[in-house]
């Protein structure tokens, strides 16, 4: 049975972007970016929202974010001249299968990937139960519907070493109660702090 994962890069006081919507504080160096590329890596199906996948695919970003010139994963422009880790991430991000939950978006940008209209906790039970590889979900709004149906097995958060005050929370809001375990934590030279845990219950 495959484990559902919540990853996420967070500010310290826990917002995934800032009030103006902006996350270049978040943008990881060569040491976590290579181990976030080897958490990917086994992760068979990626779960987004639209707001994520729209990020992921159509990228306008800061010079230099993620290393790499703007441009979207399926097909990154200048990648032949990127980082090696670069370049494995953009291996990584194909080779996986992603589903985009979206009542509005009409096509997608990418290969293998799928487009559904509600978030069906059932079904994602039964891909769970199927799956061979892991399964991540990504995006705050989705995160907090997979969380609500008990449905998360484990989160990883990397909490960046920055306290933005406002904007889009990482982990979910309002009367919910999930009980964690911590089973790893590592810190990385530029202040940045990986957490994963497991859910109780």
């Amino acid at each position: 049975m495959a484990k559902l994962i919540y990853a996420a890069i967070t500010s310290l006081d826990g917002y995934i972007e800032d009030a103006h919507g902006k996350f270049d504080w978040a943008e990881p160096d060569e040491e976590v970016h290579r181990f976030v590329n080897d958490l990917q890596r086994p992760v068979g199906t990626y779960l987004y929202g639209r707001r994520l996948y729209d990020t992921m695919v159509y990228w306008e970003s800061p010079p230099g974010y993620w290393e790499s010139p703007p441009g979207y994963w399926e097909s990154p422009p200048g990648l032949a001249a990127a980082s090696p880790t670069v370049r494995d991430f953009a291996a990584i991000w194909r080779a996986a299968e992603k589903i985009v939950y979206s009542t509005t978006l009409q096509a997608v940008g990418s290969a293998r990937t799928r487009i559904e209209r509600d978030f069906d906790p059932a079904a994602v039970r039964r891909m769970k139960a199927s799956a061979s590889a892991d399964i991540t979900v990504g995006g705050a709004a989705l995160a907090t519907h997979a969380f609500a149906a008990g449905l998360v097995d484990e989160c990883q958060l990397f909490l960046a070493p920055v306290i933005v005050g406002a904007g889009k929370h990482a982990l979910p809001t309002g009367d919910l109660r999930v009980d964690l375990e911590l089973l790893e934590q590592r810190r990385f030279t530029n202040g940045t702090v990986y957490l994963r845990y497991r859910t109780r219950g």
